[in-house]
């Protein structure tokens, strides 16, 4: 006898116990965090070996605002694991890391930093620990190079103003707009323009180098900067706020992510993605290969890669997820669609490490000091 069909309000109540029992074996009960969906039945060893560790440290140029949504949404998954979270300069970031490796003194178990050469030198000067991680499959080629770098974002960089300051026609849209505003309008902008200090900031040194591969006639743009006494920072943060408190007028290069996250806040600041083109990095993870906590290390890595990560990350965090399953304002394609043929995004691979190259390195902070005056 054929079997009738169950009345809807029952289909429905089956739905929801299906549902609700499948978040019972994903949420973790009592500290116990279980193996997430999809992933091999031997992670297990990996969670209970973070677990008797108990501990995870991370080196990383994520502000700590941006990163504490990420930081507790983990320690939610997984209680048993205290994080301690070093937010640093990017420069200090790696120095920090090699003296400390050379020492063989405790250091980071991960490693997480917006200067992209920097941490493909230390990938590829095997630094890093190789790790399948069960979430590759989920991330486009070029943000993974031979499981020991991973990139984890999709920002810009970006102009940013004080919108009671620059305003019409000299807000810059390009950059030859920004070159021509700073050069016939010294009384106004002189002392008034920051941008990176790239002997500082390993970020404003990744992204002054790709403005050289990329910008016809970048060196007299950067005599431009000299010429009007550009303020040099190594923090972004410190960037933003004095253009918000009107202290400096307009800023070059800046993260975008950190800029568009204060301008939906403040209303005194503006944001321009150069329209000529739009330099997008992206932050990346490594784990260290000296690592004291080595199977936290590698939670922590497959979180900020999971959709879950991910949509934190986008959500909470702000930073653009890479994920192709993760929607809205901050995530990879929408940001793509926005930029268009603009957009310039640097690929994690060895490409990165071109400037690296110690002489080349050397001429180019040496002209970058004297075209900006800041000679030594």
């Amino acid at each position: 006898m054929k079997k009738r069909a169950a009345p809807s309000h029952l289909k429905s109540v089956r739905q929801a116990a299906l549902a609700l029992l499948t978040a019972l074996v994903l949420t973790p009960m009592s500290g116990h965090a279980q193996v997430p969906a999809g992933y091999p039945a031997n992670y297990a060893d990996i969670v209970a070996g973070a677990k008797k560790e108990g501990k995870l440290v991370i080196y990383s140029t994520t502000d700590t605002a941006a990163a504490t949504p990420l930081v507790n949404d983990f320690k939610t998954l997984y209680p048993g694991i205290s994080v301690e979270y070093n937010d640093m300069n990017s420069t200090d970031l790696h120095n920090r890391y090699l003296s400390e490796t050379a020492a063989n003194r405790p250091s980071a178990d991960m490693l997480w930093s917006s200067a992209m050469d920097l941490q493909m030198k230390l990938a590829n000067d095997n630094f890093a620990e190789k790790y399948v991680s069960p979430e590759v499959a989920s991330l486009p080629e070029w943000a993974v190079w031979r499981d020991a770098a991973f990139g984890t974002t999709f920002e810009p960089a970006v102009f940013v103003y004080n919108k009671r300051l620059v305003t019409g026609s000299d807000i810059p849209q390009t950059h030859a707009d920004f070159a021509k505003l700073i050069t016939t309008q010294r009384d106004k902008y002189a002392g008034n323009v920051t941008t990176y200090d790239i002997e500082k900031s390993a970020v404003g040194f990744l992204f002054a180098t790709q403005d050289s591969r990329t910008q016809t006639g970048f060196w007299e743009f950067v005599r431009a900067f000299g010429a009007n006494a550009v303020e040099l920072e190594a923090n972004t943060s410190v960037m933003v706020e004095r253009i918000a408190s009107g202290k400096t007028y307009l800023g070059y290069n800046l993260i975008g992510s950190y800029a568009l996250t204060r301008a939906r806040r403040d209303p005194s600041i503006g944001v321009v993605m150069p329209k000529d083109y739009t330099l997008v990095m992206s932050r990346i993870a490594l784990l260290s290969k000296t690592a004291r906590h080595p199977n936290a290390g590698k939670l922590w890595l497959d979180y900020l890669l999971s959709r879950r990560g991910q949509g934190v990350l986008s959500g909470r965090s702000e930073l653009f997820s890479i994920r192709s399953d993760v929607a809205g304002e901050f995530t990879a394609a929408t940001l793509r669609q926005t930029l268009g043929t603009s957009q310039k995004a640097i690929a994690v691979g060895p490409a990165l490490l071109v400037f690296l190259d110690q002489a080349k390195q050397q001429e180019f902070l040496r002209r970058w000091r004297r075209e900006t005056g800041t000679v030594k």
